[in-house]
């Protein structure tokens, strides 16, 4: 079946890659969601970086010492992410097809303690296919998983969607998961209903 179009890929991001590599090679702080998910999980958890990009996240989680994977749709960014990153991991594949048979195909485990997915993952998608998106990424968590979300609200970056936190919610409730903590910074400040950006933990629904 052929699929839509994402809004990454109907949008120029031609210089995104660029900026993160001059931010890597002039040491500055590029880890701050690292941070917050390595604090999530114990030390050699199996984590999933869901639209790695360039890989700065998944990277610095194995580099804390955990069992880090990436998968991403864009292939010049997992090129990128192999040449500045060579010992993680990564595949090409939409988060909204990412199925644990696809991944064990590519080497990767089944199940993850942790998936990540920050960046506006959830807002540059293919139009309407949120909810399709954390379904799969239910379906890739350990018994004790958790999924680690973060997006802004207000369209920004450009040509992403505009996604209150209401219209998340229901979404993360037709998909069968709860969100246990919400913040609106990765460095934990209280979550601003007034704000632009939502942070979110995210577990399965207890049957």
């Amino acid at each position: 079946m052929t699929r839509a179009a994402t809004r990454w890929e109907r949008s120029d991001h031609s210089g995104y890659g660029e900026r993160f590599a001059q931010l890597h090679s002039s040491g500055q702080d590029i880890d701050g969601e690292a941070r917050l998910a390595d604090a999530l999980c114990a030390r050699g958890a199996r984590v999933l970086d869901a639209g790695c990009g360039m890989g700065r996240v998944g990277a610095a989680l194995g580099n804390r010492g955990h069992d880090a994977y990436g998968i991403d749709l864009d292939a010049a960014l997992l090129d990128q992410a192999a040449r500045t990153y060579p010992g993680f991991p990564t595949a090409k594949c939409r988060v909204d097809e990412a199925t644990p048979d696809l991944l064990a195909a590519q080497g990767f485990p089944r199940a993850y303690d942790l998936i990540v997915c920050v960046g506006n993952v959830m807002i540059l998608g293919e139009d309407g296919q949120e909810q399709a998106m954390l379904t799969h990424l239910r379906d890739l968590l350990a018994p004790q998983g958790r999924i680690l979300v973060g997006f802004h609200t207000d369209g920004t970056p450009a040509d992403s969607r505009v996604y209150s936190a209401a219209e998340f919610d229901a979404d993360v409730a037709a998909s069968g998961l709860v969100v246990d903590a919400r913040f609106g910074t990765y460095e934990l400040h209280p979550y601003d209903p007034a704000g632009n950006y939502c942070v979110s933990i995210l577990r399965r629904r207890p049957d």
